[in-house]
């Protein structure tokens, strides 16, 4: 029997947010990350669409003794999918999943909803610490939906996983964003 793994795309690949200690480095293939607003939150998920032609980076992890409680409680408003096109340096062959936030119904509309900076920090934080400068710019490039306003909220952060990040770190976000010519 395959033992389960998540591949973590977002705010899972800063390992300071979570508990799952074995972890190592991963490429989904064949789809790309997004901006996703939602009826639950008032500001856009990080989530993943398909995408022919884009592969994003992230982390797996295992899932202690297959007990998808606690994260599916961390990842409310996803819904869970299996996949298996995930490429990882593992010699065995786990058992992967992936979080996806439902698209709303057509006839749903939802305002864009500001990212949070403190949000998009984490995020960056983690894929610098994983990937480097260059795994932080494949980021922001295979990410879409930037056309939502940030909200700065660092000096009183609203996610609830925030980190402190160094002087480069938030550095580097900044200049990613001037980038791609979103102001914050």
């Amino acid at each position: 029997m395959s033992r389960p793994f998540f591949f973590g795309y977002g705010s899972l690949v800063n390992i300071h947010t979570h508990t799952y200690s074995e972890t190592s480095t991963a490429e989904l293939q064949g789809w790309r990350r997004v901006w996703q607003m939602t009826p639950l939150r008032p500001h856009p998920f990080l989530s993943i669409e398909p995408q022919d032609g884009c592969a994003i980076q992230g982390l797996i992890a295992h899932v202690p003794d297959g007990d998808w409680a606690q994260l599916d409680a961390r990842e409310y408003g996803y819904d869970r999918l299996s996949t298996d096109r995930v490429k990882h340096a593992r010699d065995d062959d786990p058992e992967l999943a992936i979080y996806v936030v439902p698209k709303p119904a057509p006839k749903l509309q939802l305002e864009k909803g500001p990212i949070l900076l403190s949000y998009l920090d984490v995020v960056i934080q983690g894929f610098l610490k994983e990937f480097g400068e260059s795994g932080v710019r494949a980021f922001f490039d295979t990410t879409a939906g930037w056309d939502h306003p940030i909200d700065n909220d660092r000096d009183v952060p609203k996610y609830p996983r925030h980190q402190k990040l160094a002087p480069h770190e938030t550095a580097m976000v900044d200049a990613e964003l001037k980038r791609l010519g979103i102001s914050v």
